[in-house]
């Protein structure tokens, strides 16, 4: 029976893809069925709205800093900060470092926002038009772009995955950063150099990106002052102020820039809170639209649904036969090649990193007793691989966002060196 209610689940999911339904669907879906298993089971209705409930109180934290995450992207925006970033560095790009560049500013704006989609949006967009006007390769181009998102979406203290992973691994988001940083820095010189070689020998046109900076120009009011919600971001993560506070404090700082610098009324403030920044005055203008308490309902809802996933597949025991055949194999097999091949089943099944992350996690709760090193496990598993599975939101969305083929997945190096290097890392050391 467990065995039809996976494939059940699976054909939503297919569905969801092959009519392009959202996913949030599914998922729903999903809920729904494994509700109805849980009733099959002769559970009762009370007892599975109880687990469901409690599996959602346990990441309530989460819920609100996704909320916080919207206008802090909205407000980033309204204030100049982002378009100041892009326009800035987007004229470093050029032919012989185009896939190096692309990689590193896709890195540099997903640490500072938090977002893979947003990046992909913002930056991945840029980078993939500067590219195609250089006549560059676009499957290597997008692959660069996908493995820099995915560089902040994992050690950005502003990300909804590093959040969750600390959510539900009950630990401190700081600590896994150290732990994150030092896990990833040869994998990223790795990634580095992989894109810088795979730049060499090619005939690229040069072209002037200097019209960007111009173009937001024409938007915002751009001075280094807008540069103040990073600084208070920066300084708070010094100093390891809270997560939510540290949010706050930038998005105050934000606000403050966006009407003092830019202008902005307290009732256009509270628009952009509510629905994200959309300017109108250029055409350029359209790359810096986004961000929102609105943007993020979606994520939302998913998260609450699959968070419920958990509590009722440890209620019903749906997953246990799984779990025994990870558990058998931890004895032929490292922990962490455990969490990979969970994460890559778990990946194919889901279809999105959330759910992902949550289900490697009910899967291989028991082989890790320290917290810390389950959610770095965690993170070098479940919140990059997800991104390599084709029909995935985690990878198809950025992609199709940049309109970069699906090939770009078997080019998005970091994804691949970040795993790889723990697997041969962690097998030298059980070696030694």
């Amino acid at each position: 029976m467990e065995a039809v209610m996976i494939g059940l689940f699976l054909a939503g999911l297919f569905l969801c893809l092959l009519f392009q339904w959202p996913i949030l669907a599914a998922i729903a879906a999903g809920f729904f069925l494994f509700f109805g298993y849980g009733l099959w089971r002769r559970h009762s209705f009370r007892e599975l709205l109880r687990v469901s409930w409690h599996s959602v109180r346990q990441i309530r934290q989460i819920l609100l800093l996704f909320l916080l995450i919207g206008m802090f992207t909205a407000c980033w925006r309204s204030a100049g900060t982002i378009p100041l970033i892009v326009g800035c560095s987007v004229q470093y790009i050029a032919p012989p470092v185009v896939y190096l560049m692309s990689f590193c500013l896709n890195c540099l704006i997903s640490v500072l926002t938090g977002t893979a989609f947003g990046t992909a949006a913002v930056m991945g967009v840029i980078c993939m038009s500067v590219s195609s006007a250089m006549q560059m390769d676009p499957v290597i181009t997008g692959g660069a772009i996908l493995s820099g998102v995915y560089f902040g979406d994992r050690c950005s203290p502003v990300s909804t995955s590093a959040l969750l992973v600390a959510g539900i691994t009950r630990t401190e988001i700081y600590r896994n950063l150290v732990c994150m940083v030092r896990d990833s820095w040869q994998p990223f010189l790795l990634s580095c150099l992989v894109y810088l070689l795979l730049a060499t020998g090619t005939a690229g046109q040069a072209v002037d990106t200097a019209y960007l900076l111009e173009a937001a120009g024409q938007v915002f009011q751009l001075s280094w002052l807008v540069l103040l919600p990073v600084l208070v971001l920066f300084l708070c993560a010094a100093i390891r102020v809270p997560v939510k506070w540290m949010m706050l404090l930038s998005i105050l700082a934000a606000i403050l820039v966006s009407i003092v610098v830019q202008g902005d009324s307290w009732g256009q403030i509270l628009h952009f809170l509510w629905s994200g920044y959309h300017a109108e005055q250029t055409a350029a203008a359209g790359l810096f639209n986004g961000g929102g308490i609105y943007s993020m309902l979606n994520v939302t809802a998913i998260v609450c649904l699959a968070s419920c996933y958990a509590g009722l597949f440890e209620c019903t025991g749906l997953l246990e036969g799984l779990t025994r055949r990870l558990q058998h194999l931890q004895q032929y097999a490292s922990v962490y090649s455990c969490y990979v091949i969970a994460a890559l089943l778990t990946g194919v099944v889901a279809c999105n990193q959330t759910l992902t992350i949550l289900l490697t996690q009910q899967l291989c709760k028991n082989m890790v007793q320290d917290s810390q090193l389950a959610a770095r496990y965690l993170e070098d598993s479940a919140v990059v691989l997800a991104a390599l599975i084709p029909w995935s939101i985690a990878g198809a969305v950025p992609l199709a966002t940049v309109g970069a083929p699906t090939a770009s997945i078997l080019a998005a190096s970091y994804l691949y060196l970040l795993p790889c290097w723990q697997l041969w890392h962690r097998r030298r050391k059980s070696d030694g």
